[in-house]
């Protein structure tokens, strides 16, 4: 295991983190005194485990790519952001933007997550374990938003094609976002995202499936005089 100190700062981590003779021989890191850094563990792309021991800032573990992350702590805004594979796991809540524009991989929160969660989101999957904040999975085009708390208004606004399951209440949906039925292939699907973020305690069968309505971004020729 390789451990770095982060009160001297976040660059020699990042730089050995990209150093693809380092990442080949040594897969398990640690991270300790991480005080809120910005931008800890941005790109990797190796299959390599990384322990951060505290809270984590802005951007962490953005662009992640085969890396398998935990956060012993809170994170700030655009965690795993452009993720495009590999498992982030936060162990406590996670700010703004978590999992935006993310094609890939797996975001796990444990706590809950502010207004934008997964928004733009083009293929990642999103479990949270608590609530999440407004406008979330707005512009959604591909993957899956499980929440098993609450949802925050304008839920799903303008989405496309990703698939969003609530357990809890949702205070809004956005344009274009309804409720769904739930078919057996959703159960399914669900039930191997929560096996996948370790949350088997929550039964499939007791969530809302939310998606789109397909009205809004289908070009229909007698509404041309509106666009």
């Amino acid at each position: 295991m390789r451990t770095y100190d982060l009160s001297a700062g976040v660059r020699e981590l990042n730089q050995a983190l990209h150093n693809a003779a380092l990442t080949r021989e040594i897969k398990n890191w640690q991270v300790v005194n991480p005080d809120g850094a910005h931008n800890i563990a941005c790109g990797v792309n190796d299959e390599v485990a990384i322990n951060i021991a505290g809270h984590a800032g802005y951007y962490c573990a953005g662009m992640n790519q085969k890396a398998s992350v935990t956060v012993q702590g809170n994170v700030g805004v655009g965690v795993a952001e452009n993720m495009m594979s590999g498992t982030v796991r936060v162990k406590g809540d996670a700010s703004q933007s978590a999992g935006a524009t993310g094609n890939g991989g797996l975001l796990v929160i444990e706590g809950n997550a502010a207004a934008r969660c997964g928004i733009s989101m083009k293929g990642i999957n999103i479990v949270v374990k608590g609530d999440i904040g407004a406008m979330s999975a707005f512009m959604a085009q591909a993957g899956c938003l499980v929440v098993c708390g609450d949802a925050g208004e304008a839920l799903g606004d303008s989405l496309y094609e990703a698939h969003i399951y609530v357990k809890g209440k949702v205070a809004s949906l956005g344009a274009d976002c309804v409720q769904k039925e739930m078919r057996p292939e959703h159960i399914e699907e669900l039930g191997l995202l929560l096996k996948q973020a370790g949350f088997e305690d929550e039964n499939p069968a007791a969530f809302t499936r939310y998606g789109s309505a397909r009205q809004l971004y289908n070009f229909k020729v007698d509404n041309a005089s509106a666009y």
